[in-house]
């Protein structure tokens, strides 16, 4: 764990404006970070939602399960920590999010109105088959 002389005041704002502002993943841990949000495997947060000049995201990654769990390759490391994203990539991280939510109950609302029995039981009459 990082330690932090409490008698260098200098030193303890320049940590304090390092967590305020975040940091950014690389692009293969956005990438991987991103997937799993699309899925609502993350959880985020405002660092400091009370302080308008701290933008940052707090980033928690759950591990998928069932079969995005056999299919998707996610970092160990991306698992094991929260994360202190700045405010662009928290950002496109929400918009990710919100886009999964959105699709996956989109797609399980036609799941609710498909009619499987007529597709595989009525087959469509092609015009000029006869049939």
């Amino acid at each position: 764990m990082k330690t932090i002389n409490l008698t260098d005041v200098g030193a303890l704002r320049n940590e304090l404006a390092k967590y305020r502002k975040g940091r950014k993943l690389d692009i293969r841990q956005f990438n991987q970070a991103a997937r799993l949000a699309w899925l609502g495997k993350v959880v985020l947060s405002p660092l400091d939602p009370e302080d308008p000049e701290t933008r940052s995201w707090l980033l928690y990654v759950e591990r998928p399960e069932g079969v995005a769990a056999h299919v998707l390759v996610v970092d160990e490391d991306l698992y094991q920590f929260i994360h202190i994203l700045d405010a662009e990539q928290g950002e496109h991280l929400a918009a990710i999010l919100e886009q999964g939510v959105r699709e996956r109950a989109a797609a399980l609302e036609e799941l609710n109105r498909r009619d499987f029995y007529f597709e595989k039981y009525f087959a469509r009459q092609e015009p000029g088959s006869g049939r």
